[in-house]
């Protein structure tokens, strides 16, 4: 019997050929391909006579053949086998492709069960390469609701279905993660059973009872995790900070902070004084002031006798940081430094001695900041920005620098609250709900083509103006697929044919590190007055000049997306604008974008995106640092989300200690998940 752990490779008829391509769907284990679920179903189960096929309708026939098949040799790289079958209601011609191995295996005079679509043309009707089966064998194609699964090249829905089948028959039992007290509770069916059923149903009733399973066995297993986050959480000590007087700090701001601003500083100086490590989420839109409420937690860190790191994104953004806070903290006796892959080996050796000895209280850097060299004197705050621009394991390997430090992470994606606490189960969050005072919307317009030489006489005017201009593109580089416009030939087209005389840049992903950052910092220093660009330029840049974001098929963004695009310009003092282009028809898709014309309030735009899209939109794969759900869908499976958290935290208050199987199980099902290693979650 295979174990779940084992390579598919022991399976039968899996070899190094097929383990590569089951490789590309992310299937290594026995285990893996037996979580690898079926994204649709076809209803094969119904059968019915030839004389009541439709044409273009795939159907489920038993017939008999009633011809000897034939093969002829069309031509090199085509033959084509012919043979006919016959019910008691018609006759049906079939044809197969390329397929000699057919004439052997259809006998005549046997019957067979075939599926496949007719064809019908005034010669008679015809159906090329139906599957069959014997009306002896076991249905694996005929007969029965059919799994269609996620497939990559060279590897056929058939393929997969066999090797799902065998890895049902011949391998150990999937452990059974919830305990009979919960699936009695909440008539849940068992692991061996749903398991069975998602990828061999019987019925859709029953495919429907194992997909509730598996949602509230993923939810409850995901819920049972934050749970235990909390809980270990709980019993870390930090020293309370005593030193919690903000007022130098406020005194010294040349503006004041908005109430949100302050309430959230609060909810951080009520994490310092509670002697807990502080696991807190800082939500706040384009330009609601995170950086400041970051400032006065690492000012108070440091009053304290800690150090603070913040860490971003890119390098420019560092430097701008640098720039701020070392003029605002200074005076008030912080000592700032600055850390970047990019500095000279000398600086960077002078920057971590510092941060070693003590001589730097706040240090502010890039991915640098998690090397190996770098080391702290006493580490008590460590923020990150942007914080879904980092793994996981990133921002532990950054925690683990100090003993049990506080953790602020920031993002700029704004979540409706609800589900917010509910995704962020091991956070704490706090949102920053208002912009400052003075700061000036964003006017928005959705546009199509025949507005092209109205918008570049647009963008003409803004750079004549003295300002810059942002140009976004969905893709890189041109694609047969995708009818897109894509940055590297748009650029060229711009600065050729319809800004010849104008100073434009392309910035995109697949650049190095270090030609990105003098891009970027070129653009910053108005050196350029357009820049093309990808969804790189969607964090990680302050260009108060630049007034024009200008977005190209903007359909092919989400919203929240979009609205981080945006928040790219109005950062001065000068009226700013954003414009979409779109040549979308869609009825839904010209409601959603123009939801963005209508408002700039980010949390707003986050609701209408979860109504219209779902979450899906601004959770991309393991953003946030979220687990990858298999079956569950935040879209549409809220309530059993909430029917798990309170089943998984009513079973951890009871049982959570226990060394029972499903405990066992629930314990190793956690750490699959998460992909534990992470010691700020650990």
């Amino acid at each position: 019997m295979a174990r779940l752990t084992d390579p598919i490779t022991a399976l039968k008829g899996i070899g190094a050929a097929k383990e590569k391509q089951f490789a590309a769907l992310g299937v290594y284990t026995v285990y893996d391909l037996i979580t690898h679920f079926p994204r649709a179903y076809e209803d094969r189960t119904r059968l019915v006579t030839i004389d009541r096929l439709e044409v273009d309708v795939p159907g489920c026939f038993r017939a008999m053949v009633t011809s000897n098949p034939r093969t002829s040799h069309i031509r090199q790289g085509l033959d084509i086998t012919k043979v006919q079958v016959s019910d008691h209601t018609a006759r049906l011609n079939l044809t197969f492709f390329n397929q000699k191995f057919r004439a052997e295996q259809l006998i005549y005079g046997e019957e067979y069960y075939f599926y496949g679509a007719v064809s019908g043309d005034f010669i008679g009707y015809n159906m090329q390469n139906p599957v069959f089966e014997s009306i002896d064998s076991p249905p694996l194609f005929t007969r029965r609701i059919l799994p269609i699964y996620p497939l990559t090249a060279g590897l056929s829905n058939a393929a997969v279905t066999k090797a799902v089948a065998q890895a049902m028959e011949t391998a150990e039992a999937v452990p059974e993660v919830l305990p009979l007290e919960i699936r009695q509770a909440y008539d849940i069916l068992s692991a061996g059973r749903a398991y069975f059923a998602i990828h061999q149903p019987q019925s859709f009733e029953e495919l429907a009872q194992a997909k509730k399973r598996l949602i509230f066995e993923e939810f409850f297993i995901f819920s049972a995790g934050l749970s235990l986050m909390r809980a270990r959480r709980a019993v870390k000590t930090a020293a309370p900070y005593a030193n919690t007087d903000l007022q130098p700090f406020y005194d010294a701001l040349p503006f004041q902070l908005t109430g949100a601003q302050r309430r959230t500083i609060d909810e951080i100086l009520g994490d310092f004084r509670r002697g807990v490590p502080m696991n807190r989420l800082v939500q706040g839109d384009v330009g609601s002031g995170k950086t400041m409420v970051a400032a006065a937690a690492a000012y108070c860190a440091c009053k304290n006798g800690r150090q603070a790191a913040l860490m971003v994104p890119t390098e420019i953004l560092a430097e701008q940081h640098m720039a701020t806070l070392d003029k605002l903290l200074s005076p008030l006796g912080l000592r700032c430094g600055l850390l970047t892959g990019s500095m000279t080996p000398a600086k960077k050796r002078e920057t971590r001695a510092a941060l070693e000895n003590g001589a730097i209280d706040f240090v502010i850097g890039t991915h640098a900041l998690v090397s190996e060299a770098t080391k702290f004197q006493n580490l008590g705050l460590v923020i990150t920005d942007e914080q879904h621009r980092f793994g996981v394991g990133q921002r532990g390997a950054l925690w683990e620098k100090g003993a049990t430090p506080h953790l602020l992470v920031m993002s700029a994606t704004p979540i409706p609250r609800t589900l917010a606490l509910i995704l962020y189960g091991d956070l704490d969050v706090s949102i920053i709900d208002q912009l400052p005072p003075g700061r000036e919307a964003v006017d928005t317009f959705l546009v199509g083509e025949n507005m092209r030489a109205r918008i570049n006489a647009f963008i003409r005017k803004h750079v004549k103006d003295g300002h810059q201009c942002f140009i976004v593109c969905p893709a890189v580089e041109e694609s047969e697929t995708l009818s897109v416009k894509s940055a590297e030939l748009w650029a060229e087209t711009l600065q050729k044919t319809v800004f010849p005389d104008l100073r434009v840049a392309l910035l995109h992903g697949q650049m190095k590190s270090a030609e990105k950052e003098a891009v970027m910092g070129a653009f910053a220093r108005g050196e350029f007055d357009i820049l093309v660009a990808t969804t790189v330029i969607e964090v990680g840049v302050d260009v108060p000049n630049a007034t024009l974001m200008i977005i190209e098929d903007a359909d092919r963004f989400g919203l929240s997306q979009l609205h981080q695009l945006r928040g790219r310009v109005g950062r001065g003092k000068a009226k700013s604008y954003c414009v979409l282009f779109t040549n979308s028809r869609s009825a839904e898709t010209l409601l959603r974008l123009k939801a963005l014309c209508k408002t700039n309030d980010g949390f707003q735009i986050a609701q209408e995106d979860l109504q219209l899209r779902g979450p899906g939109d601004f959770f991309g794969q393991r953003q946030h640092g979220l687990p990858v759900f298999r079956v569950a869908n935040l879209d549409c499976d809220l309530e059993t989300l909430k029917l798990a958290q309170e089943a998984s935290a009513r079973w951890i208050e009871s049982h959570g200690g226990e060394n029972t199987p499903e405990a066992a199980a629930l314990r190793q099902r956690i750490g699959m998940l998460f992909e534990t290693g992470n010691p700020v979650l650990n």
